[in-house]
């Protein structure tokens, strides 16, 4: 028996021996190299990262391009600088060198149209020095009051004391003649005020001729009122803007700019001035005063010479009113004449106006109704 067991083992361990050498447990060696190939074969992306800086370098150069691109832009802006600002004020010239035809000259006549006057010029540059510290500092008013008889001698400008009628609107009939047409309209003057700021506009409208319409704008001071800006329309606006600061007026129309002094007026705040100086003190202006009163137009400046007449009687399309009436007499062949009539019931409001032209055209409001504005 034991030389039987000891031959077994023999035997056996023999048997293991071959299988061992034989490679029968491929499975255990496997599974431990299976791994060590993989890592170090597929898993190295060497290539990956070497195309990363590739892709953000072409994303760099892509980038580039707009922001040259963009340096290129401000460039066209540089060569458009010079703006046709430059050009734009001689645009307005166009409209207003020649003048309006049958039509705006048929609506020129009811309100104080455009005499052809050579205004007082005044320079850009001094406007800005002396005339300004004189004119803030001038004692009295540069309207003259002139008592009956006084001849050529020069009116007393003491400031005259004022007395503004409430707002109100007046409505007119009109009645006129323009080239030997005669024809019929109606108008209207809006007054409006609060003590500190006025605003005043008058329009007539005919048919078949279309309409004609002056604005006032401006202030209320001691001397009455003193206007900011005169607008005078009939197919285009001409305007007036004045700087009683300075001393001087300018105007749209690209005029020479004229000289003006406190009590100035245009030509529409002129008959509203002249109702409120003779509504403070009526006894101050007997029949022959003549008031000179600086009236700017929307082109120039001049001096209207008023003459205050005897009371009258008028019968208005209202009814009969008395009225005190103040006419302006041309000075040189082609001014026009100016009369209106002032009453005393409706605060030396004008009742009837009246304008005649040089060549016989003339026009002439009535008042037909008057209410609140």
């Amino acid at each position: 028996m034991p030389r039987r067991s000891l031959l077994t083992i023999t035997l056996l361990v023999l048997a293991l021996h071959a299988l061992l050498l034989g490679g029968a447990l491929p499975h255990w060696g496997s599974s431990q190299a299976a791994p060590v190939v993989r890592f170090t074969t597929r898993t190295i992306a060497a290539p990956v990262p070497a195309a990363a800086p590739a892709a953000a370098e072409t994303v760099a150069q892509l980038a580039k391009p707009p922001v040259r691109a963009a340096r290129k832009k401000p460039r066209p802006a540089e060569a458009a600088q010079p703006q046709p600002r430059t050009t734009a004020p001689t645009a307005p010239t166009a409209p207003i060198e020649p003048e309006e035809p049958t039509q705006a000259e048929t609506l020129e006549a009811p309100i104080a149209s455009e005499d052809i006057t050579a205004p007082t010029a005044v320079a850009s540059a001094p406007a800005t020095d002396p005339p300004p510290a004189e004119a803030a500092t001038a004692p009295g008013s540069a309207i003259a009051i002139a008592p009956p008889g006084a001849g050529d001698a020069p009116g007393s400008t003491q400031p005259a004391p004022v007395r503004l009628p409430a707002p109100t609107r007046l409505e007119f009939d009109v009645d006129g003649q323009a080239k030997g047409f005669h024809y019929s309209a109606r108008a209207e003057l809006v007054w409006q005020h609060d003590g500190q700021q006025y605003q005043a506009r008058q329009e007539i409208s005919v048919l078949f001729l279309g309409s004609r319409a002056q604005t006032s704008v401006g202030d209320l001071t001691p001397l009455g009122l003193q206007p900011r800006r005169f607008g005078d329309r009939s197919r285009s606006e001409k305007a007036a803007h004045f700087d009683f600061a300075k001393g001087v007026v300018t105007f749209s129309a690209n005029t020479p700019a004229a000289a003006i002094a406190p009590g100035a007026q245009d030509r529409l705040s002129v008959f509203l001035q002249l109702g409120a100086m003779l509504a403070a003190a009526p006894e101050r202006y007997p029949a022959g005063t003549q008031i000179s009163v600086p009236t700017v137009s929307s082109r120039a400046a001049d001096t209207w010479v008023f003459t205050v007449g005897a009371s009258e009687d008028l019968n208005l399309p209202m009814g009969p009113m008395r009225a005190v009436p103040l006419q302006r007499l041309p000075r040189r062949d082609y001014d026009q004449k100016a009369q209106l009539w002032l009453a005393p019931e409706l605060g030396y409001l004008p009742v009837r106006i009246r304008i005649t032209q040089a060549n016989g055209d003339f026009a002439e409001l009535n008042l037909r109704a008057h209410g609140a504005p």
